[in-house]
């Protein structure tokens, strides 16, 4: 048993299936519902397409106009759409229960440059032989990281252990 075709774009000439149709002309006019046949006699006799613009309206609303430049300019639309979308990013940050000052420091300096390019930051603790006994050092080290960044980012994932390390995520507000 053989599948219907993929077809790429909307409906066009005889792949139209409805008997009446709203029919607009390539100049923007509209004529009316108007027999399918006749609408496809109009397109052929200009040398353009009858393209199905709305296939949902009742009738259908049908198009005078020229199907390959019509396909070509919906991809043009894609692609630049495609070109300002954002993909958001997942950064990690690691750091150890006790680190020093000047370490956290240049960690939230990093931190909130990838806040403020839009992604997020996964912090993760890493605990170590005996620091494993004392994870409320690490857990409060990533308190200090959650208030600091409170007005700019908020706790997507709240710290949780996983073996010897403990994550939390954030993402931008």
């Amino acid at each position: 048993m053989q599948s219907a075709p993929v077809r790429d774009g909307p409906r066009a000439n005889d792949m139209i299936d409805s008997r009446e149709i709203r029919l607009i002309d390539h100049e923007g006019n509209n004529h009316g519902v108007v027999a399918t046949v006749d609408a496809l006699k109009a397109a052929r006799t200009i040398g353009l397409d009858l393209v199905e613009v709305s296939p949902t309206a009742k009738p259908p609303v049908c198009k005078l106009m020229d199907l390959g430049k019509y396909k070509y300019e919906e991809q043009k639309k894609a692609n630049v759409a495609r070109k300002k979308q954002k993909t958001v990013d997942v950064k990690e940050i690691k750091m150890r229960p006790n680190i020093d000052d000047h370490d956290y420091t240049t960690k939230m300096k990093k931190v909130v440059e990838f806040i403020g390019d839009g992604d997020k930051v996964k912090v993760t603790m890493r605990f170590r032989g005996r620091e494993m006994a004392h994870q409320e050092l690490g857990l409060n080290v990533m308190k200090r990281v959650q208030e600091e960044m409170a007005e700019t980012a908020k706790v997507e994932q709240h710290p949780k252990t996983e073996g010897r390390q403990m994550i939390m995520v954030l993402a931008p507000r």
